[in-house]
């Protein structure tokens, strides 16, 4: 069957053997911080909790009784505050010298939140939702943020992809390709990789992820799959919104892009070093403005330095030496040393101008001259 296209990369891939990582752990609503700064921490520790109100449900037990709004809080079995159950007796109304009862019942599980005598009605909250943040890395607190967080720093090794669905998951990294243009195939895939994060070097289809979502699997890294696919696989389009969300058992991260791609050399040596060590992945994405990647986190033991710290906030652009990947074609996916960046306007064969600059290709040691707009970073600190 012909290779299909890759045809979607965002630039500034960050690809590092070892850096410093900073994530901000925060609740979606104040709550109680189960640790301090300076803790260290791991990457499953539970590091804030909270809980997120439950919903709200009225009763109208002026109409069900037959009262006055006025005498429902007479009625009230139950008070505020109080905890009930769904068909649980909340009101009552007595006539005829008790001989006959009129009851008004909860509508749902929760507490008991008002009674109104203005209009009769009785608000009952739905039983809160607990919510639990992790810490997603091994490191250190290095910042509280008061009843909402914490900042936590590891030095790691550090991948970016280009595309992901579905969350936070972590797990043992299992390498079952041999080179960066295996692909990875349903067939491929033992029973034994529940809990791990299974990579691959080239391009996977839905029958292959499918299975190890079948199997258990925690994560799958693969350098490209075909949108069709990942259509398939969710049941709807992607769009430009935000994944990460998704229900779906097993991450999955695509470093390349779209299509029929052979995984990065430098990407794919550094998961098969780091084979059999745990990692902490993120499906997240976001396409278009304020670009949110997917990630690959291997947490190392060293200690982080103020120096290092320092140096990981810096702002690093392209300057001779940098390593970066061509996206365009007819150079697509060849990676190359910039050797010159000239500050002029160069006139193309388009004959429009633009600024340019010269890579040394690492495979062949050819000289190329093209576009900087041709080009992707790829961060090696």
């Amino acid at each position: 069957m012909a290779k299909k296209k890759a045809n979607v990369f965002t630039p500034g891939l960050k690809v590092s053997p070892e850096t410093v990582v900073t994530k901000e752990r925060r609740l979606p609503i104040p709550g109680q911080l189960l640790v301090d700064k300076g803790a260290k921490v791991a990457s499953k520790d539970i590091i804030a909790r909270t809980e997120l109100p439950g919903k709200v449900q009225m009763s109208n037990v002026a109409n069900v009784l037959s009262l006055l709004p006025g005498e429902v809080p007479d009625a009230m079995i139950k008070k505020d505050g109080d905890k009930v159950e769904k068909g649980e007796v909340i009101a009552e109304k007595r006539s005829f010298f008790g001989l006959f009862r009129g009851i008004a019942k909860s509508p749902m599980d929760g507490t008991i939140e008002a009674v109104s005598r203005i209009t009769g009605q009785v608000t009952v909250r739905g039983t809160p939702t607990p919510v639990e943040v992790a810490a997603y890395l091994d490191g250190d607190v290095v910042e509280v943020f008061p009843n909402e967080g914490v900042l936590v720093r590891t030095k790691a090794t550090f991948i970016q992809g280009i595309f992901g669905l579905a969350g936070e998951r972590h797990g043992e990294l299992r390498l079952l390709s041999s080179s960066p243009d295996q692909p990875l195939k349903e067939d491929d895939i033992p029973d034994d990789v529940e809990g791990q994060i299974i990579v691959a070097g080239s391009y996977t289809d839905q029958a292959a992820f499918r299975r190890a979502m079948e199997c258990g699997a925690n994560g799958v890294v693969v350098a490209g799959m075909d949108y069709s696919d990942i259509k398939d696989i969710l049941g709807y389009e992607v769009g430009v919104a935000v994944t990460g969300n998704e229900p779906l058992s097993t991450t999955l991260i695509v470093t390349e892009g779209f299509g029929h791609i052979d995984m990065a050399h430098a990407t794919f040596d550094l998961l098969a070093k780091n084979a059999g060590r745990v990692a902490s992945i993120n499906g997240a994405t976001q396409i278009r403005a304020g670009v949110i990647r997917p990630e690959i986190v291997i947490s190392l033991e060293d200690q982080v330095t103020d120096e290092e710290a320092e140096k990981a906030e810096e702002v690093v652009g392209i300057d001779a030496g940098s390593l970066v990947r061509v996206i365009r074609v007819p150079n697509f996916g060849r990676l190359g040393r910039v050797v010159e960046l000239p500050p002029e306007l160069t006139v193309l064969p388009t004959e429009s101008k633009a600024r340019v600059l010269t890579i040394e290709f690492i495979d062949d040691g050819q000289k190329f001259t093209l576009p900087r707009a041709n080009v992707e970073r790829i961060e090696e600190r």
